[in-house]
């Protein structure tokens, strides 16, 4: 099996432990969801942020946890993992979905334990004929039966028609909202994809939430809060310009 590199960088305490909250939450989902969508309704709302440390803390937990980058169009993965590979030569989900690959030349280990990943590695300008390919459904089944999770990043709801199509294939969905910024009219219609698509929404994640000063029982934990909703903010100290963060919400998972 191929193998990639991946860097993601520590959280801070709080922003830790709700991403902890949502493993969890995701783990007491049922044996039948293993097939997990992570989208957004719109760009630059976090869900690339929070599918990467789902999978990190799925697999360091001990189970066989495989993401697969499917947003085609505009992927942030080899950034945010700061991978070093080569864009011409190494075969991703994109070669795999146009039948220049087979499924052992897109799977790779890296060198987080029990974590795996199908890449996106060169970015397509129109990949919804390939996703609607028997090709792509028979990728997501049968990493199904070979690893506990299949964790799928996908593009954003409310941007193109790629992230309903995908939700069609999966177990359950996971919708990142952006606290104060996502309109409600778009949050409701990205439920209403969800629903159409025949995917279970297993929850929403609430992101950036300013919790500042607030606390739970007797404990703060300093600017990220812990506060009603679990809402949590973060920004990695090296992105200055990342908008991506982490943060979940008490519902995370329809808890």
């Amino acid at each position: 099996m191929n193998q990639l590199n991946v860097n993601l960088p520590e959280l801070p305490y709080a922003v830790s432990e709700a991403m902890n909250r949502l493993r969890i939450n995701i783990k007491f989902c049922g044996k039948n969801t293993r097939k997990i969508l992570l989208t957004s309704c719109q760009p630059n709302e976090g869900k690339s942020t929070i599918s990467s440390y789902l999978w990190k803390m799925l697999a360091e937990a001990g189970f066989p946890t495989v993401l697969v980058d499917v947003d085609l169009r505009k992927s942030v993965m080899k950034t945010r993992f700061q991978m070093d590979y080569d864009d011409d030569t190494t075969m991703g989900l994109n070669h795999y979905l146009s039948g220049m690959a087979e499924y052992e030349d897109v799977i790779y280990s890296t060198n987080i334990p029990n974590g795996y990943m199908v890449p996106c590695t060169q970015l397509l300008e129109n990949p919804s004929a390939l996703l609607e390919d028997v090709r792509f459904k028979e990728l997501l089944n049968t990493l199904s039966e070979n690893y506990r999770f299949v964790i799928i990043d996908s593009p954003p709801l409310g941007s193109v028609s790629d992230g309903a199509l995908i939700a069609s294939l999966c177990d359950g969905a996971v919708l990142v909202v952006r606290a104060g910024t996502t309109p409600r009219t778009l949050i409701k219609q990205s439920l209403y994809e969800i629903q159409q698509s025949g995917c279970k929404l297993l929850g929403t994640v609430l992101n950036r939430a300013d919790v500042k000063g607030r606390a739970y029982g007797k404990y703060g934990y300093g600017k990220y809060g812990y506060g009603y909703g679990y809402g949590y903010g973060y920004e990695p100290k090296d992105k200055k310009n990342s908008s991506d963060s982490a943060a979940a919400d008490k519902n995370s998972t329809g808890k």
